[in-house]
Order: structure tokens, then sequence, then C-alpha cells
């Protein structure tokens, strides 16, 4: 029996064969095949991951074929029909058919056909008609705030989403999101292993039915959380379909139920497109060299946009994991980048004749999976939008991760995207600094965490984007508790910086020691270096009327002291105002 799976980890195969029929080429004893087929039967019926496309192969060598193909809401069993006369073909005729040996032989052969096709019908069909009863997260109660004294591992300590911080509540700073294809596609597979997870609610297809079961999870899990926004990528959704119209549509019928389970009071984050996954796009979707290729991502942001917009949708965001290169020795870069131009050209037409309102967001990232991504980081795609004239109809996703892979801080990457009137969005997590590959971790250093809400603040928030939890779960971690302490965890970071970066900024001794270094330039001379009206040569003359300068220390102990001090003060004050408020 083969089983194979294609999905969005990649095309997996894993096998396991019946070998009770071996080809030979001259007549063999009907008790040496009995023999065989008796020691070497060996029949397992496979855990199918959720993947893609299903496709369940029993295969006979020389024997017969028949598949059972699962695909949206129904199934068809094909036969493909061959003489049994082909594995009998090399043995003894007459003993075949008089001896009890050749009947059982027969027996075994016909009983295993049907047994098999049975047993595996029965899980396809199981998958297809049956619903999933009661909750999805049974024993998780909504997650409320506790406080910082609070030992309940599925309860906030530091996010209280009413909270006021320096002018505003403190779910309007966060705007969280859930990741839809983290959070719910996930199954801990990894280039070295296997699929560690296999929630209860899954079935092992990615059927329509299928995708309607993760749809109605994800909105428990959004409405236990507290949190009103989520993303997605439209093939994480909803899945493929054998053509594009058929794949719009799988599409369609998954967003209708999402529309209707959203509700009132909560709507995509951003929305996007995955153009990264298909075969098709093994040499990127804008940048393609093929020019099918390239209308084909066309087509497929086009659709992206308009569920992004149909489910209000706040953003719209282009990852392009694809869009680069592997070697320059066969890539035309200048033509590869014009070419991408002209296709957020194209999007941005789109999104105003249908009236999308929502930002436009480009997602840095340097490499991996291509080894050279386009958008490399912050101030290269800054460039990339200057260059082409897109500044104003696009903003920046910072992701924290990806900034480590570019070489950066993410407060670095925060502060560029800032200066530039680009950070448009945040993806919350982390990397590990001893790897060098994405590993998107959940967001639990709290330094980082303030690092990031200073930049938060001085950008007077992120609306119309926010928070998303671009963050897996640990490959060792299965149970789906694990789910809501994870997210939790990131929330309270993220609540913590905030409240620590607040006490820093109200507290000024950081921001009095920066301004102090560069307090030359509050002068007249310094007005006009600033203006742009301080030539070479009235520099030169001040250098030889002030003689050589004097260099005063940059002070960084103290401003690293400064930090550390407020971040601990802050818990402190935070701690006390906790307990006056029990008391």
């Amino acid at each position: 029996m083969v089983v194979q799976n294609s999905g969005r980890g990649g095309n997996m195969l894993a096998k396991t064969r019946m070998k009770f029929i071996k080809s030979h080429t001259s007549p063999v004893s009907l008790h040496s095949y009995l023999s065989l087929f008796l020691s070497n039967i060996n029949a397992r019926i496979w855990n199918i991951n959720n993947f893609h496309l299903l496709q369940i192969y029993i295969t006979y060598p020389n024997c017969l074929l028949k598949s059972i193909k699962h695909n949206s809401t129904s199934f068809t069993l094909q036969i493909f029909h061959t003489n049994l006369s082909s594995i009998i073909c090399y043995l003894n005729l007459n003993e075949m058919t008089n001896t009890k040996a050749g009947k059982l032989l027969l027996f075994f052969l016909c009983f295993n056909v049907i047994f098999h096709t049975v047993i595996l019908m029965v899980i396809v069909v199981s998958t297809i008609w049956a619903e999933w009863e009661g909750e999805f997260f049974p024993g998780i109660p909504k997650i409320k705030y506790e406080g910082p004294k609070s030992k309940n591992p599925l309860a906030y300590k530091w996010y209280n989403p009413n909270e006021e911080i320096l002018g505003k509540n403190m779910k309007d700073w966060m705007r969280f999101s859930v990741a839809f294809w983290h959070t719910f596609r996930g199954t801990g597979g990894d280039p070295f292993g296997a699929a560690t997870k296999m929630w209860p609610w899954e079935d092992g297809t990615n059927s329509l039915a299928m995708a309607k079961r993760r749809m109605r999870a994800n909105f428990e899990f959004l409405e236990k959380l507290g949190v009103d926004r989520w993303c997605f990528h439209d093939r994480d959704i909803a899945p493929d379909g054998e053509t594009l119209e058929e794949t719009n549509a799988n599409l369609d019928e998954i967003v209708a139920l999402a529309k209707e389970l959203q509700g009132t009071k909560i709507r995509p984050l951003w929305g996007t497109a995955q153009l990264f996954m298909h075969p098709r796009y093994m040499h990127g979707g804008a940048t393609s060299p093929e020019i099918g290729v390239y209308a084909y991502a066309a087509a497929q942001v086009k659709k992206a946009i308009e569920v992004t917009h149909y489910l209000g949708g706040e953003n719209y965001v282009f990852w392009g994991g694809r869009e680069g290169y592997q070697t320059l020795l066969n890539t035309d870069m200048e033509r590869e980048l014009d070419h991408m131009a002209r296709f957020f050209e194209a999007a941005v037409a789109y999104k105003k004749k249908i009236g999308f309102t929502g930002t436009l967001l480009i997602e840095p990232k340097p490499q991996e999976p291509t080894k050279h991504q386009y958008d490399w980081d912050a101030a290269t795609a800054a460039n990339f939008l200057r260059k082409y004239g897109l500044i104003g109809e696009f903003k920046l996703n910072i992701e924290c991760n990806h900034a480590t892979l570019s070489g950066h801080s993410c407060h670095h990457e925060l502060e560029t995207a800032r200066i530039n009137g680009l950070l448009g969005n945040i993806d919350a997590n982390t990397g590990d600094p001893q790897v060098g590959w994405d590993t998107d971790q959940f967001l639990m250093d709290v330094n980082e965490a303030t690092l990031v809400m200073l930049s938060v603040i001085k950008n007077d928030g992120l609306s119309p984007g926010g928070f998303n939890f671009d963050a897996k779960l640990r490959r060792e971690s299965t149970d789906v508790e694990d789910l809501f302490i994870a997210h939790i965890a990131g929330m309270d970071t993220l609540a913590r910086g905030l409240r620590n970066a607040a006490k820093l900024l109200e507290d000024g001794s950081l921001t009095e020691l920066v301004r102090k270094r560069y307090q030359s330039f509050d002068s007249e001379l310094g007005a006009q270096i600033e203006a742009g009206k301080a030539d070479f040569e009235l520099l030169e003359k001040k250098v030889m009327e002030w003689g050589e300068p004097t260099v005063p220390s940059g002070k960084q102990e103290l401003a690293e002291m400064i930090f550390q001090s407020a971040i601990f003060s802050a818990s402190e004050i935070w701690d006390s105002a906790f307990e006056d408020e029990a008391i």
C-alpha cells in the first residue's frame, strides 16, 4: 500500500508495500508462492496527516491497482482492471486449479483486495461526512486577566486589554492577531522529521469539509483567547482544486463561512497569497522568468485581495519567499526587479479599483528559501519603493526573526521602517541567535519586547496594522493547551514591554541622555547644517576659529543602566499597583 500526501510542507510520501507477489520470468511452485505471500504480507493502515490533496493507492505488483481519490466533499473509487491471470500466468495452471493451495492463494488475494479497500473507504467516507461535535478546546476557559501574581498558565498576567497606557487602551496599542497557518496548519514537521502534531479535530485530509472544521476551530480559539483579529494565506484556509476556477470556488466557500463566523467583532488583520509552496513558483511569482507563472501569480493575488476585502481585512501582505535568486549566473536581476515593480503597481491599481482601503505591506526577509531575496531588509525594501515611485502606496511588515537573519536587531528594523514612514505592521516572533534559519519562536524576551514597544510608541501605534503572531509551537510541544499557553505568554511579554517602554519614556532619563549627545547641533550653525545651508567653506572657517574639537563620552553603559533600571522599577511599580488594587 502506498499513501501519498501533497501539502503545505511539501510533498511527503509514506510507503509500505504488501510484498506477497514477486515477478518471475519462469513458472514457480505454487507452494513457494503461497509461502512467500504468507511470510511477507505486511498490511498497515497509515496515519494520514493534514496535507492538501489525499490520494490513496493500493498497489499489488503485477496484479491490480485500485485508487481512492478524495477531493472536496466527494470520493470516487477507480478500478484499473487487470486480469488475475497476470499473477497466475507464472504458475503451474494444473496445480492452481486442482489443488487446495491454489484455491487458498486465490482466496487470500481476493480477501486482501476487498478488506483493505473497505477499510480505506471507511476512513475516507468518515472524514467526509463526520461532523465535529462539541467544543474544539474543551476544558479551556475564556482567557482572562488575573495580574502578575497569578500562577494560572491559562490567564493573562500583564495584558489587560482595557487598561489605559499613555492615552490608549492596551488592546489598541497591541491589535493582536492569530496566524492561521502556524496555529491550525502547523504539524511540527521539519526537514529532518515527520509531523508530531495531529490535533483532535483533524481527520487527515485537506477536504473542504476539513477546511470548514479548521475555520470553526480558529474562531473558537480567537473567542477563548479574547483576540479579534486573524491572518491567513489563501491556500492555508482552502484546498487547491484541479483548475484555478475550482480553486477559487473552494476559497469562496470557505471565505463565506469565515464571514459568517466573524460576525461584527472579528476581522482579518491581513490576508495574503501563498506564492511559494506550489512547484509552479519554484523560480518565483512576480519575478519568474516564465510569463505564464507571472500571470498565474497575478490571478492568485487578485483573488486574495478580493477575499481580504470581502472579509473586512485591514491590510494585505506581500512576502516574496521565492522572489530572489539562487545564482546570478542565470538571473537577469534588473529585469526581475522591474517585473516585480510592475506587479506591485498592478496590485495598487486593482486595490483602488475594487475600493479596498487597507494598507499594502511588504515583508522583508534576506533569504530562505532563496539564497538572496530581493526585499532583504527594511532599508532595501524602502530603496525599492523609492526607486519605483511606490512610497505612499506601501508600508512594511517587520518580522523580528527576519531581522535576525539579515544581521539586524528587530529594534533596528523597526526604527529603519519608522523613520522612513513605513512601519505598518509587526510579525511578532523571535529567532534563535545560535541557528541560522527562521525558527519562528514566540517572543518571550522582555528586554526585546520593551525595545519593540519603544518604536511602536514613537510611531503612535501601528493601526491599521498590529501584532501578528507569526510564531509556531516547538516541534516537541504537542498538547492542545500549548497553543493557548504560547499565545498568552507572547501577549503578556509584549504587554509587559509596553508597560516598561511607557515607564522609560515617562521617566525621561534616556531621552535626556540622547538629547545631550546631540546638543551641539542645537545651535545656530547646527540649524544651518540641518537646513542644508552650511557649505564647506563656512564649516572650514569654523574649524579655523574653534581648533581641535572636544569629543564627549557616548555614555553607552549609562544608557544601558537607565534601560535596565527602568525595566526593574517598572515591574516594581506595576506590582505595587496590583497589590493596591487587590486591597
